[in-house]
């Protein structure tokens, strides 16, 4: 589609929303970086909020200059952080946490509105350590307005075996409510005690 049709669509079924916008999703989002800051921009024009949903993955630090129109134009980053341990989100996504780290970064420098989500599955790959570890480094951030915790499930299983893909988390449990409750306590804490010690040290 392009952006016209777009924005059309959006117009047509505009009587039917209270508030919101447009929300971009995936996939990842950021590798149409330039058809979604073309679509952001005009949204804009018209008054709607933009909404980005992103990993963060394709983010490049080295030349951050190249998502200037995107972000120029992004009122709101919804932002998975999968795991905050180095090692254990490389094994889990096969992907360096260092461009999501960044682009964090400088959603805070912009004060770009973010929400963290993030997945929990099991007590060995979200340990209580790495949880409260998470937190603190949101809670390094001032421009976090939400944080949800997702209880890991396995309805995207079918996709890998109808792809004849091996699926990465095979044999783990879908996660309960209860323990995403208790996950985000965890990461609360971080945060808290991140943010406590950040304003004892500008006192």
């Amino acid at each position: 589609m392009e952006v016209d049709e777009i924005l059309e669509s959006y117009d047509h079924n505009a009587p039917f929303y209270k508030q919101g916008g447009i929300t971009v999703t995936g996939g990842e989002p950021m590798m149409q970086k330039d058809f979604v800051a073309e679509l952001f921009t005009a949204a804009k024009k018209k008054g709607i909020h933009t909404c980005l949903d992103t990993s963060g993955i394709a983010y490049d630090p080295k030349h951050p200059e190249n998502f200037d129109a995107l972000l120029n134009a992004t009122d709101l980053v919804l932002l998975d952080i999968k795991n905050i341990d180095p090692q254990k989100h490389l094994k889990v996504t096969s992907q360096r946490i260092d461009n999501i780290i960044a682009f964090a970064q400088e959603l805070d420098r912009r004060n770009i509105p973010v929400w963290i989500r993030h997945v929990y599955v099991n007590e060995e790959l979200n340990t209580d350590d790495e949880l409260y570890r998470l937190g603190e480094f949101i809670g390094g951030l001032k421009n976090i307005k939400a944080v949800d915790v997702l209880p890991y499930h396995t309805m995207g299983k079918v996709k890998y075996d109808n792809l004849g893909i091996p699926y990465p988390l095979e044999g783990i449990k879908d996660a309960s409510k209860d323990q995403a409750q208790e996950a985000r306590r965890k990461i609360l804490q971080g945060m808290k005690a991140q943010r406590v010690r950040e304003k004892g040290s500008q006192n």
